[in-house]
C-alpha cells in the first residue's frame, strides 16, 4: 500500500531509532490492558511497519500491511466510548486502543480540541508524556477538508480525544460510522466538576457498541475515584487544566471537599464585598 500523502517516515521493530514515535509507540504496547473484560485485549505481537506523513498532515498513521482492510469496503462501522473523571487513564486507554488497531494493519488518525494545547498541539499525550501524533480541530465537521478526501476514504479509524469539547460529536459519529463505515473511538469526561453532564459525551451512548467506565484513585483516601474535584474558584465549565487545578476523589470526598470549596469561596467572597466596601 502506497503512502497517502508524502514524504513519509518509514519505521519498523528493526530500524527504532528512526523517530521517537516509534519508541513510543513501543512503550505503549508494553503497557498493561485498560480495557474491561469483554473487549479483547491489546496484541503483545511486534508492531508493523508504520508511515507518518509530514506534509501536508503529520497526524495520518498508515500501516502498511497486504492484509489491511479498507475504509471503502462496505462493512458497518463501530462506535466505542471510554469516559471517566481526570486522571483515570481516558487518553492511554485510547492510545492502547489505537495502538492495537495499528497492529491489526488498519490505517488511523486521531483528533483532539484545539482548546487543550498542554502537551502542544501535533500530538495527543498522556500525563506522563506517552504520545501519538494528531490533527487538532476546532470542530469534528472540518476534519475531512482538513486530511482530504482520499486519505479519508482510506481510513479504517478515527480516534478522538477530550470528546467533550467538541459541539457536533454526535453528527459527526454517527454519520462516520453509520455511512462511511468507519470505526470511532471516543475518549473523553462524561461529567464536569458538578457533575453534571460535560459537552455532548452522554449523548452519543445511545450510538454506541460498547462503553468504558475507568475511575480513577481517590487523591485523600486511595480508594476508587469516579468523580473530579476542582480546587480552584474559577466556576466556568470549560477550564483546562491539570493537577494544579483537578484532583480525582471518591464519593465521600468529593461531597465533603465540594463544600469545603464552596465554603472557602463564600468567605473569599465575603472578603472581597468588605474590602469593596471599604474603599
Amino acid at each position: 500500500m502506497k503512502s497517502l500523502i508524502t514524504p513519509t517516515v518509514l519505521f519498523s521493530p528493526m530500524s527504532i531509532k528512526a523517530t521517537p514515535l516509534a519508541s513510543n509507540l513501543f512503550s505503549l504496547a508494553s503497557k498493561s490492558n485498560l480495557f474491561s473484560k469483554t473487549q479483547n485485549p491489546i496484541s503483545s505481537s511486534p508492531l508493523k511497519r508504520i508511515m507518518i506523513s509530514l506534509e501536508p498532515s503529520n497526524f495520518l498513521i498508515q500501516t502498511r500491511c497486504v492484509h489491511s482492510k479498507s475504509s471503502l469496503s462496505t462493512s458497518s462501522g463501530e462506535i466505542h466510548v471510554i469516559v471517566g473523571p481526570m486522571f483515570a487513564g481516558k487518553t492511554t486507554t485510547l492510545l492502547h486502543r489505537v495502538q492495537a488497531e495499528i497492529n491489526d494493519g488498519r490505517n488511523v488518525a486521531i483528533i483532539k480540541s484545539n482548546k487543550d494545547n498542554r502537551y502542544g498541539l501535533d500530538s495527543v499525550a498522556t500525563h506522563d508524556g506517552v504520545k501519538l501524533p494528531c490533527c487538532a480541530l476546532p470542530n469534528l465537521s472540518s476534519f475531512r477538508q482538513k486530511l482530504g478526501q482520499d486519505a479519508y476514504d482510506q481510513l479504517d479509524v478515527i480516534g478522538i480525544d477530550e470528546a467533550q469539547f467538541f459541539e457536533d460529536l454526535y453528527d459527526f459519529c454517527r454519520e462516520v460510522a453509520d455511512h462511511d463505515g468507519k470505526t470511532v473511538i471516543v475518549a473523553g469526561l462524561d461529567g464536569d466538576y458538578l457533575r453534571r453532564s460535560f459537552g455532548s459525551v452522554l449523548d452519543i451512548i445511545p450510538l454506541a457498541d460498547s462503553v468504558t467506565k475507568l475511575s480513577a484513585r481517590c487523591e485523600i483516601c486511595g480508594k476508587r475515584a469516579f468523580f473530579t474535584l476542582r480546587k480552584t474558584e474559577e466556576t466556568q465549565t470549560e477550564l483546562i487544566g491539570g493537577a494544579d487545578v483537578y484532583m480525582p476523589v471518591c464519593r465521600q470526598h468529593y461531597v465533603s471537599g465540594q463544600v469545603a470549596v464552596e465554603a472557602a469561596r463564600m468567605v473569599l467572597g465575603s472578603q472581597n464585598v468588605q474590602c469593596s466596601s471599604c474603599v
